[in-house]
C-alpha cells in the first residue's frame, strides 16, 4: 500500500510512492520535456477525463505544484510560450446595432444556437463578449458551452457563456453540504454562467428571464453530449456595486449568500475584487445526492 502524505495536489492524493516514481524518471530520462513527462505519467495512471481522454495538461500543473512546493525540480523550459489567451487577437465581425425595442412576444420563436455545434457563430460570439462585455472576453478554457440568441428575424439578441465553476465558496458548499472530499469528487457536475450579455442595443422586458429559462431547460443534455456527463447544478457571480440579478431572481435562481472579495488567482490572500452575490439554480431534485456521491 502506498504511504500517503497529508496533501492533496490537482484532486490527487499525493503518495511518497508517487513523488519517488517522478523523482526516479526525472533522473533516469533527463533529455524528458516537461510534456514528454506529464503524457508518460497520465498515461501510465491511466489519468482520464469522463471522454477518456488523457489529462496531461492536468499533470503537468501537477507537477508545476509539486515544484513549488518543493518535492521536485523539473527540467528547464525548452521555451517559454506566450499565454495565448493574453496574445489572442479578437477579430471584429460586421454586425448591425439597429436599435430593437418591442414585446418579447414579437421576437418569438428565438433560436438559441450551441456554438459548440455551429462554429461558424464562434467569430461572433467571442467578438461581442470581447467588445460588449463589462469583463470583455479572451477565450475559455477546460469544459464550457457557449449560446448565441437569435429572433425570429435572425437578428442576435445576446450571448451566454458556461464554463468551470469556483474551486471553493463557502456559501455555495454550506447549501450544497459539500466536504472538501466531496467537492474534489464532484466540482465538474456544476457549471458557472461566466458570462450574460443582452446586446447594448436590444430593450426588451423580461427578455433575459425567458432567455435564461430556456437554457437553463436544455444545458444537461447539451453537456452530456459535449463532454459525456451531467451537470446538476448552475452557479453564477453577480457583482453587487453593478447588478440586482434581477433576471436570476426572477428565475427561481437562490442567492446563498455573497463571496468574501477574493479572487481564485489569490494565493497570498491580498488580492481584492468585488464583492458578489452567489446564486445557484438546481438542475435536477435530488441535487444535493448526487453533488455528494
Amino acid at each position: 500500500m502506498s504511504e500517503q502524505l497529508n496533501l492533496v495536489v490537482q484532486g490527487r492524493h499525493v503518495s511518497v510512492e508517487e513523488i519517488d516514481e517522478i523523482i526516479f524518471l526525472l533522473e533516469s530520462h533527463s533529455s524528458w520535456s516537461r510534456w514528454k513527462l506529464s503524457k508518460y505519467l497520465s498515461e501510465k495512471w491511466d489519468w482520464r477525463n469522463c471522454r477518456g481522454q488523457l489529462k496531461d495538461m492536468a499533470c503537468r500543473s501537477y507537477l508545476l505544484k509539486l515544484e513549488r512546493l518543493g518535492y521536485i525540480k523539473l527540467p528547464e523550459r525548452r521555451c517559454l510560450s506566450p499565454n495565448r489567451m493574453v496574445k489572442r487577437v479578437i477579430e471584429p465581425v460586421l454586425h448591425s446595432t439597429e436599435l430593437i425595442q418591442c414585446h418579447l412576444k414579437d421576437l418569438k420563436p428565438m433560436e438559441i444556437v450551441n456554438v459548440s455545434h455551429n462554429t461558424d457563430y464562434q467569430g461572433l460570439f467571442d467578438f461581442f463578449l470581447f467588445k460588449y462585455h463589462y469583463l470583455s472576453f479572451k477565450g475559455s478554457v477546460g469544459e464550457n458551452l457557449k449560446y448565441l440568441v437569435f429572433d425570429r428575424e435572425n437578428r442576435p439578441l445576446g450571448c451566454l457563456l458556461f464554463g468551470s465553476p469556483a474551486w471553493r465558496v463557502a456559501s455555495r458548499d454550506k447549501f450544497i453540504g459539500w466536504e472538501s472530499v466531496s467537492r474534489k469528487n464532484n466540482i465538474n457536475r456544476i457549471t458557472n454562467n461566466m458570462r450574460f450579455l443582452i446586446l447594448p442595443w436590444v430593450r426588451v422586458s423580461n427578455l433575459a428571464t425567458h432567455i435564461l429559462g430556456h437554457v437553463c431547460r436544455r444545458i444537461n443534455k447539451d453537456w452530456q453530449e459535449k463532454y459525456g456527463h451531467e451537470v446538476y447544478l448552475l452557479e453564477t457571480f453577480v457583482e453587487r456595486s453593478r447588478f440586482l440579478g434581477t433576471c436570476y431572481k426572477a428565475g427561481n435562481w437562490t442567492c446563498v449568500g455573497q463571496t468574501r472579495g477574493r479572487s481564485r488567482n489569490d494565493r497570498h490572500n491580498n488580492l481584492v475584487v468585488p464583492v458578489k452575490d452567489v446564486y445557484l439554480f438546481p438542475l435536477v431534485k435530488n441535487f444535493r445526492e448526487k453533488l455528494n456521491n
